[in-house]
C-alpha cells in the first residue's frame, strides 16, 4: 500500500457518520457506564472507574475496501503513529453473524503495558469499529466483560424489510 492510498484510507476512517441515531446496537455491561458526551468521532463510548474504555463508531465507506484492507490500514496506522504492536488477529462474527476481524495490539507507555482490541465489520456501506483499551492489568481484570460487550455488537438492521423500508441508520434498535 503506498503512502497516498494509506492517507486516503485513514482520511475515510476519520470521518464519522452524521445520523440521528446509532446505525448499530451495543449493550453496556455492568461495571461500565455509557458516556453522554461522546468524543466527536465516536457514536458510543463507555468506561469503567479504572479507565477501561469501550467504544463503537461507524464510518461511511460506501464500497471502498474490504475487511482485509481496513485491517491493514488500521494496523499500519497504529504501528506508525502510536507505536502499537499487532499481537494477534482472528476472524470473528458480530451478534448478527456479520463476518469481521479482531486485531489485538500491545503498547508500553512509561513502563506500563497497555492493551487495545479492535473489531471491524462491513455492513450498510459502513465500516463498524468496536474497540476496547486500557492498561494490560485492567483489561485482564475486565476481560470477560469486554468480551461480552464486543460480542453484543450488532451491525445489521434487524427488520425483515431492511434495507428496503427500514431507516438507513437503523436507529430504531
Amino acid at each position: 500500500m503506498n503512502k497516498k492510498t494509506l492517507l486516503a484510507a485513514l482520511a475515510l476512517l476519520s470521518l464519522a457518520t452524521a445520523a440521528c441515531g446509532r446505525p448499530f446496537d451495543v449493550k453496556t455491561a455492568p461495571g461500565f457506564i455509557e458516556l453522554d458526551d461522546q468524543a466527536p468521532s465516536y457514536d458510543y463510548r463507555a468506561m469503567t472507574p479504572e479507565g477501561v474504555v469501550f467504544a463503537v463508531r461507524a464510518v461511511d465507506v460506501d464500497d471502498k475496501g474490504d475487511i482485509a484492507f481496513w485491517a491493514r490500514a488500521i494496523t499500519l496506522r497504529f504501528r506508525q503513529s502510536n507505536g502499537y504492536a499487532l499481537v494477534d488477529t482472528k476472524d470473528i462474527e458480530s451478534r448478527d453473524k456479520t463476518p469481521g476481524k479482531e486485531l489485538d495490539f500491545g503498547h508500553d507507555e512509561s513502563g506500563k503495558p497497555f492493551t487495545y482490541r479492535v473489531r471491524l465489520y462491513r455492513a450498510q456501506s459502513r465500516l463498524f469499529i468496536a474497540e476496547a483499551g486500557g492498561t494490560k492489568e485492567q483489561m485482564e481484570r475486565y476481560k470477560d466483560t469486554v468480551d461480552w460487550m464486543l460480542s453484543s455488537v450488532r451491525v445489521k438492521c434487524g427488520s425483515i424489510v431492511a434495507p428496503v423500508l427500514a431507516s438507513h441508520t437503523c436507529n430504531k434498535w
